[in-house]
């Protein structure tokens, strides 16, 4: 396996609860009016640091989508699905957006700080 490379988010962010690898922007967030088996889930515009299972074809509360679930490349933990396809017209909005689900999210603000004596990176989670 080569060497995993992790996009870093910046701002208000949800990283994978397991592993603290960043997955979204909360300004990315176009709904959390979402439900998914375990709870609330958010519906993303877009989200890093993930890979893709196979496609199927899943009834949903709003009807059949062609979905992928998404896991965290950090540690592999499923922490939600992408919408491939929507059947219902009213739902052709969800294409190609992702589901967050908040029982897999850890919520923090992200701010990396250069100190530029020593040439290094800060981290402040707050």
């Amino acid at each position: 396996m080569g060497m995993l490379f992790l996009i870093c988010l910046e701002g208000s962010i949800y990283s994978c609860k397991h592993c603290y690898t960043h997955l979204g922007l909360a300004d990315d967030i176009i709904s959390k009016s979402f439900h998914c088996r375990h709870g609330k889930a958010y519906l993303f515009n877009k989200v890093v640091n993930i890979t893709v299972g196979e496609k199927e074809e899943r009834m949903m509360m709003t009807g059949m989508h062609t979905v992928v679930d998404i896991f965290c490349v950090g540690c592999g933990s499923i922490v939600g699905w992408k919408y491939e396809a929507a059947q219902e017209k009213a739902q052709k909005y969800k294409e190609g957006k992702f589901i967050l689900e908040r029982m897999s999210l850890f919520y923090s603000h992200f701010v990396r700080e250069k100190d530029v004596i020593n040439n290094l990176y800060i981290i402040i989670l707050n």
